[in-house]
């Protein structure tokens, strides 16, 4: 392996992780990698969105493992039935939104125990995470 693939690797896995309920800083570590010059632009934005969308997904499967233990049937606040209520009516183009700080994080989970389709979910998670970081790329 060479320095370049542990470069590429720790990109995935910073992206990986700021897209879980964990902090992480994978736009800096994009930011400093497009300044660099020394990989593709579009293989960072690749590595990137890859893993900030398989991290979103995590997010949405550890929801679906929820919802087998806590059904929302269980949820009796009015507050907890209108949020669900609000996913349920927007569905999964929702999750374009995920790539927001403190919100995008909870909200794959909500999807995942409110069993919005997966394929859907992969798709509008993965855009939106795109399109932030090609934002990134592009203001390098």
């Amino acid at each position: 392996m060479s320095v370049e693939d542990y470069t590429l690797g720790g990109l995935f896995l910073s992206a990986f992780i700021s897209s879980t309920l964990f902090p992480g800083g994978s736009e800096v570590v994009l930011g400093v990698l497009v300044a660099q010059r020394t990989h593709d632009p579009w293989v960072l934005l690749g590595v990137a969105t890859a893993g900030n969308t398989l991290g979103g997904m995590s997010s949405w499967l550890l929801g679906l493992l929820m919802s087998w233990r806590f059904p929302v049937a269980r949820l009796t606040k009015p507050r907890q039935q209108q949020a669900v209520e609000s996913l349920q009516c927007w569905g999964s183009p929702l999750l374009f939104f995920s790539w927001i700080p403190v919100i995008g994080d909870p909200l794959c989970v909500a999807a995942g125990w409110l069993h919005v389709n997966g394929m859907l979910a992969f798709l509008f998670i993965g855009v939106g995470k795109a399109l932030r970081y090609a934002v990134i790329v592009a203001m390098v």
